[in-house]
């Protein structure tokens, strides 16, 4: 990596909080406002991640100046304001090595183009160096540029980290800039498997984690890179294993989870090893390992009760009442889901986790649509996988196509063909920009059911197209 990334060698001066910034966000959280900038985005057809960790960062003054692409955001967002009216500093302060103290130039790296670090925003490099601004650094830039479908996006997102990992070099040891790279990797695999699902990103992403570990055997200097680096890498780990768990390969995905659930207990993460039991008590349930998934949801219940979410706590009620429904005790399920709603309506709050993005009303109803079904109340079932698809933000198309495929299932459990046959069309069409084997064997599932009812009007359509699907690749 070109050195020009490392934020070490910067003087050390602690950053101004940027009080303007925080009086915009007024009343809302930091999740609720990047939720806000996220709408703001797509209204001008941009593409940011914001998260509630980036607010944060810009909160506290650690990002002094955002990148061209959070500029005209922001500026949409807050029309006749200009970026000092927000807080931040002019960007001929920050950019480039004018911001350092005078120093020899120092020799781009062998991957580096030798005009890239100063030259003006243009069509083909969106994203400008930023020596103080961690966002979009060389390493980013290079590593999660996303593209126009499901594939491109996915060769050129998950790249590795741009850092040397060959086990004959001496890599330098790493800086602010790679725990930067490592929580990017995290944000942009969210977002990819959001859009696109999970089957096509699993292989690629797995090269990130590799490096994410390489790092953390090279160590850091500072300890509070290296706290940032392990629960990078432990929140990689479990971005990963849930590639692998969506797209069928659960003993994959277990290994994951168990590499982050070690992390988490290396460091003492409570925050990360909720997470980590939180996704293996999703996978025990779809593994068929239903006690398994409760005895792990109550694990990473009293791993998050200190953090003070209660809508962490709500997901974590949810992971074990799906437990309790594999095993078919009825009380127990709908205990544990009174216990998810009741601490869902508590609201949102600043110590929810920044993974958390996907839960809302949509995912509440979906997972306990799940439940149901698995109780085989199919009726109920299907009125809150409904719910689920009705509520969806049309940004998490892999969501959208899960719900309807639930929906789908459990209507034609229900003695509904003709609408379970209207909802798996409007899952094959999804299908066609989302990847998920675990979307396409529930959709096998409600074929089968469908079988006997060709003559309903639609089933016909819907088998025939369905059997025309290609199978799932594995990459």
């Amino acid at each position: 990596m070109a050195s020009s990334t490392d934020t070490s060698a910067q003087p050390d001066r602690p950053p101004r909080p940027n009080t303007a910034f925080r009086q915009l966000r007024g009343r809302r959280s930091p999740a609720e406002f990047a939720a806000l900038v996220r709408r703001a985005a797509r209204e001008i057809g941009e593409r940011v991640s914001c998260d509630a960790r980036y607010v944060g960062r810009v909160e506290a003054g650690e990002i002094r100046c955002p990148n061209y692409a959070y500029e005209r955001v922001f500026l949409h967002l807050f029309p006749g304001r200009t970026l000092t009216d927000l807080g931040f500093a002019p960007r001929s302060a920050v950019r480039g090595r004018g911001a350092r103290p005078a120093a020899a130039p120092a020799a781009p790296a062998a991957h580096e183009h030798p005009c890239d670090r100063d030259a003006p925003y243009g069509a083909h490099r969106p994203y400008p160096i930023d020596p103080l601004n961690h966002e979009e650094s060389d390493v980013l830039r290079r590593a999660f540029m996303t593209g126009t479908s499901a594939t491109v996006a996915t060769a050129a997102a998950l790249g590795p980290l741009g850092i040397a990992t060959d086990a004959s070099a001496a890599p330098r040891r790493p800086g602010s800039s790679e725990a930067a790279a490592v929580e990017e990797a995290v944000r942009r695999i969210r977002l990819l498997d959001d859009k696109h699902g999970a089957d096509g990103l699993y292989r690629r992403a797995a090269e990130p984690l590799r490096v994410a570990y390489a790092l953390l055997d090279a160590g850091a200097t500072r300890q509070t890179t290296a706290e940032r680096l392990h629960s990078g890498a432990g929140e990689l780990a479990i971005s990963v294993g849930w590639l692998a768990h969506d797209s069928g390969r659960f003993d994959d995905a277990r290994s994951h989870y168990a590499e982050a659930l070690a992390t988490a207990r290396m460091t003492g993460d409570a925050g990360l090893e909720a997470h980590a039991f939180c996704n293996t008590a999703f996978l025990a349930r779809d593994a068929g390992r239903p006690r398994e998934a409760v005895r792990s949801a109550q694990a990473a219940q009293r791993a998050a009760r200190p953090l003070g979410s209660p809508r962490l706590m709500s997901l974590l009620a949810l992971r074990e009442a799906g437990g309790w429904a594999g095993l078919a005790d009825r009380t127990g399920c709908e205990q544990a889901l009174v216990r998810a709603q009741a601490l869902f309506g508590r609201g949102i709050s600043d110590a929810d986790p920044e993974w958390m993005s996907f839960y809302g009303e949509a995912e509440l109803a979906g997972l306990e649509a799940q439940c149901w079904s698995t109780l085989g109340d199919w009726r109920r079932a299907s009125r809150h996988a409904r719910r689920a698809t009705r509520l969806q933000d049309p940004h998490f198309s892999r969501n959208i196509a899960l719900y309807t495929a639930e929906l789908a299932d459990d209507l034609a459990r229900d003695g509904h063909p003709d609408e379970a046959a209207a909802a798996g069309l409007r899952v094959l069409e999804l299908l066609a920009q989302v990847q998920s084997s675990r979307i396409q064997t529930m959709l096998a599932g409600t074929a089968r059911v469908l079988l006997p009812h060709r003559r309903a009007t639609g089933v016909a359509d819907f088998l025939d197209r369905h059997a025309s699907l290609p199978r799932p690749r594995r990459g």
